[in-house]
């Protein structure tokens, strides 16, 4: 090693608990050049040069060797960092009730590539699980990536420390199901390097809008969604999502909002689970659901393509009313400081924004929570994203430790 490569080693190894903190800040776009890393990070420019050039030598970032200056912009450019596009890939995997979804994505949240599976899902839980894995093994074959781990989206409470399925209701699966050992497993027998995680569908949708989406910036976010069938929600605390003590935190679908309403699963009455999903949406306006597309893309095909119709109309500000009930409680026990919504949500937010935030406003405690900002959420595939942030997570953490020192 000559004299230049040991004083850039030093550096590092002084700098080296820096590396994690790093690459969070590359990966969620909050360090977009060097000189915004070094003074994120509080070390000398030096160091960061340092730290930069391992993140790039472990073949997870870019650092541009012509740096530029912004327009209109004063003093030395900076070299701009960027995650490697052709750099690891996480597996994520995410379970519906219409089916599943396999994708591989990078670091910054980019999905690479994708595989749907659109199948009447088993009650047994490993079936769908290893047609899913199978998938993604698939995809990881022809990417030819390295892979840093695998993570599943489910759309039930995952117990913790156990990792089993509690509520998967609208899947058939038993109460219980060790969904966690099944899928680590799974993910091992197929031969796909790194940890294996799962979590619940809307816990890391919510992950993933705070790190890449409409959440980004937001200290205490709450998040509302409502997919294939159920309501889900997740508060995210300053960067990190708020389970409770053993995972079970913000099962908003059980919140009631109308007390004379339709008999839930969970054996109440009026729940948001079974009052403002795209079941109760097509109900309300008096349609049959069919068979041939999921009951989430049939409700959406209803707000755009008749979005006039009184039915359809008069059915929106129902369960504009009924969610915006529901959203009030929460802000009052809460007290986020933005609320992003997600599924068959978003879109009622978009048919009637105004609405919905009145009713949030008039039922929130001494009126100030109508100033909470309330949007919707803006990554296509966040569950997928928020699995992938799972299995990017301890390469985030330390990531010489995950993925090893490169040669120098």
């Amino acid at each position: 090693m000559n004299g230049k490569a040991t004083t850039t080693r030093s550096r590092l190894d002084r700098g080296r608990s820096a590396l994690g903190p790093a690459l969070e800040l590359v990966h969620t776009g909050r360090a977009p050049t060097r000189a915004v890393l070094t003074a994120e990070l509080g070390v000398t420019r030096a160091t960061a040069g340092a730290v930069a050039a391992e993140l790039e030598a472990l073949g997870l970032i870019r650092v541009d060797s012509r740096p530029g200056a912004a327009a209109g912009s004063q003093g030395r450019p900076s070299h701009r960092l960027t995650v490697d596009e052709k750099g690891p890939v996480a597996l994520a995997a995410q379970i519906h009730a219409d089916g599943y979804r396999a994708a591989l994505v990078g670091l910054g949240g980019r999905v690479v590539a994708t595989a749907p599976g659109c199948v009447t899902v088993s009650a047994d839980p490993a079936q769908v699980l290893r047609a899913v894995v199978a998938s993604g093994a698939g995809l990881l074959r022809d990417s030819g990536r390295r892979c840093v781990g695998a993570g599943l989206a489910v759309p039930s409470a995952v117990a913790e420390p156990e990792g089993t399925a509690l509520n998967p209701l609208h899947l058939a699966w038993p109460a219980g199901a060790p969904v966690r050992d099944i899928f680590a497993d799974l993910v091992r027998d197929a031969g796909i390097e790194g940890p294996a995680f799962t979590g619940n569908d809307v816990n890391l949708a919510a992950l993933a809008e705070h790190r890449h989406g409409a959440g980004r910036g937001a200290q205490h976010l709450l998040c509302v969604a409502t997919g294939h069938r159920g309501v889900g929600g997740a508060l995210v605390l300053d960067g990190r999502l708020h389970t409770g003590s053993s995972g079970l935190a913000l099962e908003v679908g059980h919140l009631t909002v109308n007390p004379e309403g339709r008999p839930c699963y969970c054996g109440g009455r009026g729940c948001l689970d079974v009052e403002a999903d795209p079941l109760a949406f097509l109900t309300a306006a008096g349609r049959e659901p069919g068979p041939e597309v999921s009951l989430l893309q049939q409700s959406r095909d209803l707000l755009r393509d008749h979005a006039d119709d009184p039915g359809v109309r008069a059915a929106t500000q129902e369960l504009v009313d009924r969610l915006g009930l529901g959203l009030a409680g929460l802000v009052n026990i809460l007290n986020p400081d933005r609320i992003i919504l997600g599924g068959l949500h978003r879109e009622l937010l978009a048919a009637d924004p105004e609405r919905l935030r009145a009713v949030v406003a008039d039922r929130s405690l001494w009126g100030r929570s109508g100033g909470v900002p309330i949007l919707g959420c803006t990554l296509e595939h966040n569950s997928l994203a928020g699995a992938a942030e799972l299995a990017w997570q301890p390469v985030l953490d330390d990531p010489l430790g995950a993925l090893g020192r490169p040669a120098a």
